[in-house]
């Protein structure tokens, strides 16, 4: 099943933008983005949003039953064996949302529940630090390229996730 794509050069966060639209009468898509300038992080945290990473959100409908742990590990894995898939060293995820190379955070997902029209959607926010990773206290961080042969570029994990998400989209329903 086809997603529809939206590209944007700077917006404020790509899960806001998934959700404007929502309004707007789109039911699915993904959102992809040069920059944001206030991206979200878990817990209300800002996620720190360098040029050149990737940052992008998937939207759906999803079941009104579906169990929010599985629904975070079923993207937390999407993402992974996504990544998995440009490096030799093992992507782990740690519970509930962030993605690991050697104990140090190269991404995660922020997921967001939306009603609209007596209908439930998702809001998937994935952020991937590519290039270059923040200076976060007690918690060490990386870019993926660090831990790649060859320099992977947002483009080409964009379009895997792409594919990924539209053969996986029945694990929702």
């Amino acid at each position: 099943m086809k997603f529809k794509r939206f590209y944007y050069k700077k917006i404020k966060s790509t899960n806001d933008k998934a959700i404007v639209h929502l309004n707007k009468g789109d039911t699915k898509g993904i959102i992809l983005a040069e920059f944001q300038t206030k991206g979200k992080g878990q817990r209300g945290n800002r996620w720190i949003s360098f040029k050149g990473n990737l940052f992008m959100s998937v939207f759906f409908d999803i079941e009104n039953k579906l169990n929010l742990n599985k629904i975070t590990r079923i993207n937390c894995l999407i993402l992974q064996k996504s990544l998995q898939k440009f490096t030799d060293y093992k992507v782990e995820i740690k519970k509930p949302n962030d993605i690991l190379i050697k104990r140090k955070k190269i991404g995660g997902i922020l997921q967001e529940t939306v009603f609209k029209n007596k209908k439930k959607f998702l809001v998937v926010g994935i952020g991937v630090n590519l290039i270059k990773s923040p200076k976060i206290k007690n918690y060490p961080t990386n870019f993926f390229n660090f831990y790649t042969k060859k320099n992977v570029t947002k483009l080409q994990i964009f379009k895997l996730l792409c594919s990924s998400y539209e053969k996986k989209i029945d694990k929702f329903k």
